[in-house]
């Protein structure tokens, strides 16, 4: 946790702010600035401490979006989780009630379904940016380790690469609901497969 001047706190609000612009699909969209922002540039978060703080608000109940308080309280403590947090919710809550609001009484118009329309590859685009991130310690780490079934780093690499192709594969089958998808991860983690 880092002291962060006034200014710094703005900014990392009104960092959070924009982002919350850009969160087509939900705020995991917006995951790879987070980590250019908060890691790379900012240096207020190490690397673990941004996938920590993913996994944690994924696998607690409630809202995903917790992960941005975890992130702005390893940033700055409880300064930082209201900055992340207000600058995440402010901007994206006040266009969600007003966006509702319009897109009903202008659902059919040809404008409103080229625009939703043409939403659906703009998330999985970012879905898949977020995903290509979370993943890329595994595979650096298959990269760089020995390729030798006894190396404990070659054999979590490859334990994290078969679980994320297990639950892309699952997903799209639609057999199986997320949460027994949360489940398996849990106990592939606690074991020591990933």
């Amino acid at each position: 946790m880092h002291e962060l001047s006034a200014p710094q706190l703005l900014d990392l609000f009104t960092h959070f702010l924009s982002l919350s612009l850009l969160a087509v699909g939900g705020a995991i969209t917006t995951v790879p600035d987070m980590h250019r922002y908060l890691v790379e540039q900012q240096g207020w978060l190490r690397d673990g401490q941004f996938t920590d703080a993913i996994a944690l608000a994924q696998a607690a109940p409630g809202p995903n979006v917790l992960f941005v308080a975890v992130m702005g309280w390893n940033a700055a403590g409880s300064w930082g989780v209201l900055a992340t947090m207000a600058g995440l919710l402010l901007p994206s809550t006040t266009l969600a009630l007003w966006a509702s609001r319009w897109q009903g009484a202008h659902r059919e118009t040809r404008s409103v379904v080229a625009f939703t329309t043409g939403l659906a590859p703009i998330t999985i685009g970012l879905l898949l940016a977020t995903a290509w991130l979370l993943a890329e310690p595994a595979l650096r780490g298959l990269w760089q380790s020995t390729p030798a079934v006894d190396h404990p780093q070659w054999r979590r690499s490859m334990g994290s690469i078969a679980l994320l192709l297990f639950t892309v594969i699952a997903t799209l089958q639609k057999k199986l609901s997320p949460m027994v998808l949360v489940g398996i991860g849990a106990i592939a983690g606690a074991l020591g497969g990933v």
